[in-house]
C-alpha cells in the first residue's frame, strides 16, 4: 500500500530529501545554543571575562541565524513535497479512474470516488509533510539533546532517560486508542459526501419538502469526540513529566553544585535540554497520531490505484468497423461474474444494417444491460456480440465506441457553452452541424431565445435551464 503511494513522490523526491537535510540542520544547531550558554555562564558571567561573553554570544546568534534558515527551507521544501505529492496523487487516481470499465466503477460509489479524491489526499499530504520535517527533526532533537545531557552529566540526565520511558508507554496507549476512532471516522466521510451530494443537487425538492435537517454529520461528530478525549491527555501528561523533570533536575543539581561537581551553567543547560527531549517526545507522538489517522485514508487510496480495468484492448485491435449490423450469439450476462444469477440468459438477435428495433420490457428488465454491451461498457459472461460482422472483443475501444453511439436515459449537462455540451460526442463538430442537430431535436427554438443563444452558458448539471 505505502509502495503504491509512494510510487507518485515522483519528481518531489530531492524536495523530500532536502527537507529532512534541512530538519536535520536546524537540530544541530537548536542544541548547540544550549551549550554555548553554559559556557558563557561558566567562563564569561562568573568569571567576568567579557570578551568570551561577545565571543561566544555571536556565535550563538549565528547558530540561531543558521538554524532560523534551516527551518525556513526545510518547511519551503516540505511544503513543495507534500503538495507536489498530493497532485500526483490525484492526477493518478483521476487518470486511473478515466480507465474504469462500467463494473469497475460499480465498486465504488461517486462520494467514495470523490472523498477520496480531496478528504482522504489531503490527509495523506498533511501526513507526508508532518513524516518529512517532524519525523526526522523529532527524533533527531532528541538524540542529540539526549547526548549532549549525558556529556555534561550522566547522572542528571539519566533522570531524562526514565521520564521518556515511562512517558513513551503512556503516549503509546493513549496514541492506541484514539487511532481506533480515527480509523472509524473518515469511511463516514463517503456517507457524509453522499448526503451533501444528493441535498445540493436536489435542492429545489428538499426545499419543497422542507427537509433541510433531515441529514447531519453527527456520526463524525460523535467519533471525532471521542478520539479527541483520548488525545487531550498528550499535553497535561506532558507538562506535568516536563515540571516533574525540572524539579528533580534542580534539586539533585542543586546539591551538586554546592559540592562543586557541577557548574551553575551546565546546570541551564540541563533544564534547557530537559524541554528539547520531552518536546521531542511530544511532537513525535503527534506524528504517530496524524499517520494513524491517514492510515484508514492511505488504504482508500491505493483501492483506487490498485484497481485495474477489466476490460482491455486486445492485442492487435481492429481499427475499422464495416456496417452497422449487430449480432448476438447465445449472450449470457451478470455483473458481478461469480455471480449465479444472470440479468441476461442465452440471448440471440440479429440486428441488420439500417433496420430500426425496438426492445420493450418491464422495469429492471435488463434493456438497458443489453445496450451497454454493443459498445463494451460491460462484457458479457457468455456467448458472443458482433458488430459490423467481428466480435466486439476485437476492436480498438475507442473505435467502437466512437462508431456505436449511445444515448443513455439520464440526460447530463455539463458547466460551459451550449455549444460546449453538443460537441461533447464529437470535439471536431462544425457550428453548422451543432445547429442542425439541435433543429432535428427540435431544440434550435429554445436556444434561440437565449440571448446569447448557442454561446449560452451552462451550470452543473443544466441547473439553470428547464
Amino acid at each position: 500500500m505505502i509502495r503504491t503511494l509512494l510510487k507518485e513522490v515522483k519528481e518531489y523526491k530531492a524536495a523530500s530529501l532536502a527537507t529532512q537535510f534541512c530538519m536535520i540542520l536546524e537540530v544541530l544547531f537548536e542544541t548547540l545554543i544550549p551549550f554555548l550558554m553554559a559556557s558563557i555562564i561558566d567562563k564569561g558571567v562568573n568569571t567576568g571575562d567579557i570578551h568570551h561573553i561577545y565571543k561566544v554570544g555571536g556565535i550563538m546568534i549565528v547558530a540561531a541565524f543558521c538554524g532560523l534558515l534551516a527551518g525556513m527551507a526545510g518547511g519551503r521544501y516540505g511544503a513543495k513535497a507534500s503538495t507536489g505529492f498530493a497532485k500526483n496523487l490525484r492526477n493518478k487516481m483521476f487518470d486511473q479512474i478515466q480507465t474504469y470499465s462500467f463494473a469497475n466503477i460499480d465498486h465504488f460509489s461517486t462520494a467514495g470516488l470523490v472523498t477520496r479524491l480531496t478528504t482522504d489526499v489531503t490527509n495523506v499530504q498533511n501526513a507526508y509533510q508532518m513524516m518529512l520535517r517532524m519525523m526526522m527533526r523529532a527524533p533527531a532533537s532528541m538524540i542529540c539533546a539526549m547526548v549532549m545531557a549525558f556529556m555534561i552529566n550522566a547522572r542528571l540526565a539519566s533522570i531524562y532517560l526514565v521520564a521518556v520511558v515511562i512517558l513513551g508507554v503512556i503516549l503509546f496507549f493513549i496514541i492506541r486508542h484514539a487511532t481506533a476512532y480515527f480509523q472509524q471516522a473518515f469511511p463516514k466521510y463517503d456517507a457524509l459526501n453522499a448526503s451533501v451530494q444528493e441535498n445540493v443537487s436536489a435542492i429545489r425538492v428538499v426545499k419543497a419538502y422542507v427537509r433541510e435537517e433531515q441529514e447531519t454529520s453527527k456520526n463524525i461528530y460523535d467519533i471525532f469526540v471521542r478520539a479527541e478525549k483520548n488525545v487531550i491527555w498528550n499535553s497535561p501528561i506532558m507538562m506535568f513529566t516536563v515540571y516533574t523533570c525540572i524539579i528533580l533536575i534542580s534539586w539533585f543539581g542543586a546539591k551538586m553544585i554546592v559540592v562543586k561537581s557541577l557548574t551553575t551553567g551546565e546546570l541551564m543547560s540541563l533544564l534547557a535540554y530537559c524541554m528539547n527531549i520531552l518536546m521531542s517526545l511530544m511532537m513525535l507522538s503527534m506524528v504517530f497520531v496524524m499517520i494513524s489517522m491517514s492510515m484508514a485514508s492511505m488504504r482508500r487510496i491505493a483501492e483506487v490505484l490498485d484497481e485495474t480495468s477489466d476490460i482491455h484492448n486486445p492485442e492487435h485491435p481492429l481499427y475499422e468497423v464495416a456496417d452497422g449490423s449487430i449480432s448476438f450469439k447465445n449472450v449470457d450476462f451478470a455483473y458481478k461474474k461469480d455471480s449465479a444469477k444472470k440479468v441476461l440468459k442465452n440471448i440471440n438477435l440479429d440486428i441488420h444494417s439500417g433496420e430500426t428495433i425496438g426492445i420493450i420490457g418491464g422495469t429492471g428488465s435488463a434493456k438497458t444491460s443489453l445496450v451497454n454491451l454493443i459498445s463494451r461498457l460491460y462484457d458479457v459472461t457468455g456467448g458472443e456480440i458482433l458488430v459490423g460482422g467481428k466480435n466486439v472483443k476485437d476492436y480498438d475501444l475507442e473505435i467502437l465506441r466512437n462508431q456505436v453511439s449511445v444515448v443513455l436515459q439520464k440526460n447530463v449537462l455539463f458547466t460551459g457553452s451550449i455549444l460546449d455540451n453538443l460537441r461533447w460526442g464529437n470535439k471536431e463538430a462544425t457550428d453548422e452541424e451543432c445547429m442542425e442537430a439541435c433543429r432535428l431535436a427540435c431544440a434550435d427554438e429554445f436556444i434561440e431565445r437565449f440571448p446569447d443563444k448557442y454561446n449560452t452558458h451552462i451550470e452543473q448539471g443544466g441547473n439553470n435551464v428547464s
